[in-house]
């Protein structure tokens, strides 16, 4: 598992000061994304791997003052870059890992993970370590600003037929880490799959 987080930061922290540049326009999709979470205010949520948290401000706007919003990531310069542009006043920002999340059972409403799925070095353990951490009847939502396809298309390659993102794949990966996919969007302006903590 270290290997993997090597590999993630290294990744990452190189592309963390240009990174918003590069996708200027993902703000509407996320600001999407998170109203279809449901959220109230006063709930707590995090976003797992939060990157340079631009999931941060409509996070907070969903909760309200009241609630309680917290950004995770693995790499410290994707941190810096979320101070940088201010996204800390959004929420609170911490180093960490999902496979060990800092939290107590139960604590959250909600997690949001923004292109988490294809990053989790164990993703069976990892899901359920995000699961551990929501109430039962909580929610995940798993999203990408682009779909599989253009994903794939974007990076020059085909999908591949054991993408974790694909329903057949995701469904029972979810349902065997305590979560139950309740909707599933795939098309090229955005990938959206949110499911519920079982129990």
């Amino acid at each position: 598992m270290a290997d993997d987080h090597m590999h993630v930061q290294e990744f990452f922290g190189a592309r963390a000061a240009d990174w918003d540049n590069r996708f200027p326009d993902d703000g509407p999709a996320y600001a999407a994304a998170v109203a279809e979470l449901g959220l109230q205010p006063g709930e707590a949520v995090l976003d797992a791997g939060c990157g340079t948290g631009r999931a941060l401000p409509p996070l907070r706007d969903a909760v309200g003052p009241g609630g309680t919003v917290l950004g995770l990531d693995l790499t410290p310069e994707m941190l810096e870059a979320a101070v940088r542009a201010g996204r800390d006043r959004a929420g609170s920002l911490a180093l960490g890992d999902v496979a060990r999340l800092p939290l107590q059972t139960g604590a959250l409403d909600a997690v949001f993970g923004a292109g988490l799925i294809s990053h989790l070095p164990e993703p069976k353990a990892n899901l359920r370590e995000l699961a551990r951490v929501v109430r039962p009847g909580g929610q995940l939502a798993l999203f990408h600003p682009i779909g599989r396809a253009a994903l794939a298309a974007r990076q020059g390659r085909q999908i591949a037929p054991d993408d974790l993102r694909a329903e057949p794949q995701l469904r029972p990966l979810l349902a065997g880490a305590g979560w139950r996919m309740v909707s599933y969007v795939d098309e090229d302006a955005r990938f959206l799959a949110i499911a519920v903590r079982e129990g």
